[in-house]
């Protein structure tokens, strides 16, 4: 009886002498590294795009409103400098019929003052301004003239000026979230070509840049406010 010794196939033999004895070696590690460092890119890609639009969004939101209340100021200052010709006519009209003689016209046109211009004529009346040379020439440039529509154009143009301020914040926190998508964009670019490197030390510079501009991108992004 003949006996037959089995041999394991050279390449069986030589696959286990060669065969890894740590699973997760250096190599390992750095795959993981730069799967992590894809995940996390990705996350603050999306993230970023999402805040950039969310400013877009106000940007063109307070621009709009700026530009209402802009065209309301406009409104309110044409028609307080309409009312101040209608005030300034009244009056004439009133001067030359007070000094024509004319009672009866001069209290039509006394009559027809608005009240607004009343506190004014009243004060400028106050400083017998026909006897004292001293007197302010007329009643539109007493301090007590006042102009509703022309307190209400002040104040829609400060809230237009206020709206356009944050428009332009809004402009610069898009702008500066759309920048920091250019570091995720090298972040997924230096940790997706890491992976094809088959050089340990290269690998492990290019995963390094990407760590540091990740962490870059991060304490940029830190640093603006959410929309």
């Amino acid at each position: 009886m003949e006996y037959v010794h089995a041999h394991a196939p050279e390449a069986l033999i030589e696959g286990r002498e060669h065969a890894p004895t740590n699973p997760l070696s250096a190599e390992r590690w750095l795959e993981l590294g730069a799967v992590l460092l894809l995940a996390i890119a990705t996350l603050a890609t999306a993230w970023c795009g999402y805040q950039a639009a969310g400013w877009s969004g106000d940007l063109s939101q307070q621009f709009s409103q700026a530009a209402n209340t802009r065209m309301l100021a406009v409104q309110e200052s044409t028609q307080a400098g309409q009312r101040r010709i209608d005030d300034l006519l009244y009056f004439g009209g009133w001067l030359d019929a007070r000094e024509a003689g004319n009672e009866r016209l001069a209290a039509v046109y006394r009559r027809r003052f608005r009240p607004e211009f009343v506190p004014a004529f009243e004060a400028w009346m106050a400083q017998r301004p026909f006897t004292n040379a001293k007197a302010i020439p007329g009643p539109l440039y007493m301090p007590e003239y006042r102009s509703a529509s022309q307190e209400r154009s002040t104040k829609l143009d400060a809230a237009a000026a206020e709206h356009y301020e944050h428009g332009t914040l809004a402009k610069v926190y898009a702008d500066r979230y759309i920048l920091a998508t250019v570091f995720m964009a090298a972040v997924l670019f230096f940790a997706g070509i890491s992976l094809r490197l088959d050089w340990l030390r290269l690998r492990v510079v290019v995963l390094g840049m990407a760590c540091t501009l990740l962490a870059g991108g991060a304490a940029f992004v830190l640093t603006l406010p959410l929309a």
